[in-house]
């Protein structure tokens, strides 16, 4: 498998969904209020996880930014689904749940894809 394998993108985005979704979906649906719930290691590792992918140059900078960003919204779309699924009257304003959940994610995976993106060129051997 090599360094611009998909299966690294898909790998990065995983770690960022359990990584932000795991505290979260802890919490009983009476604490959750978004975005507090959010704040925390998750979205650190939403940044890191960015970093990464970006420093050891998995893929272009917009999609490192966009898949790893859109971890934290399918987090909480999971866990919306669930709830939805056990009691249909939860989650009246998701699709604000969701956009928060966008900004957040755009906000960290941003941060952490620029500074993996200035390790890149750091670290690149280019001719003078």
């Amino acid at each position: 498998m090599t360094r611009s394998s998909p299966a690294w993108l898909l790998i990065a985005f995983l770690i960022a969904f359990v990584g932000v979704g795991f505290r979260y979906w802890q919490l009983p649906y009476a604490q959750v209020s978004l975005p507090d719930s959010l704040y925390g290691p998750g979205l650190v590792a939403i940044a890191v996880v960015a970093l990464m992918a970006r420093a050891f140059g998995l893929a272009r900078f917009w999609k490192v930014w966009l898949l790893i960003a859109a971890a934290v919204p399918t987090a909480v779309l999971v866990r919306i689904v669930v709830d939805v699924a056990a009691d249909a009257t939860t989650h009246n304003l998701w699709p604000f749940e969701i956009a928060i959940a966008l900004a957040l994610g755009l906000g960290c995976s941003l941060v952490g894809s620029l500074l993996g993106s200035l390790l890149l060129m750091r670290s690149s051997k280019r001719p003078a």
